[in-house]
């Protein structure tokens, strides 16, 4: 799982805080926050880094999805110093984009949908196959993982 800011409240935010002078000049927008998170085995949760723009630090955490629409997320430093809140979806899921699948790094292709079966006659074939297709709406949300920034932590 990976995840990276996609809205401000404020635009034109920047890392200010972070420890690195070089990265406190970045845009939020599209900065990751949570890094090298991985299912945890037998569970519905991922462990990982969450990286907290307010103070600069990276926490130990786990995301637990508590419904569809909701994350609990906790992190922690020195083991014992724990926080958390709930993050809540404001939109409906984002389709995964072909072109993410052929990103650098990732596992393998998506495989197409396949089409759907008809009973319709001949004439419902001719029709289909001298229809142009739809045209495809752009992704750019779904694309955002194209970021380089998004594959490895800063």
């Amino acid at each position: 799982m990976w995840g990276v800011v996609a809205w401000e409240k404020t635009p034109g935010g920047r890392d200010v805080n972070n420890p690195d002078p070089a990265r406190q000049s970045r845009p939020t927008l599209g900065m990751p926050i949570l890094i090298d998170m991985k299912k945890k085995p037998g569970a519905d949760a991922w462990e990982g880094q969450v990286y907290n723009a307010k103070d600069g630090q990276l926490y130990n955490s786990t995301i637990t999805p508590t419904d569809p629409d909701h994350l609990e997320i906790k992190g922690c430093v020195l083991g014992f110093l724990c926080g958390g809140e709930t993050w809540t979806r404001v939109g409906p899921p984002i389709p995964s984009s072909p072109v993410n699948s052929m990103a650098k790094g990732t596992t393998k292709p998506i495989a197409p949908a396949p089409a759907p079966k008809t009973t319709t006659g001949a004439a419902h074939s001719a029709a289909a196959a001298t229809a142009k297709p739809a045209a495809k709406p752009a992704d750019q949300i779904g694309d955002i993982c194209l970021l380089p920034d998004v594959a490895r932590p800063h």
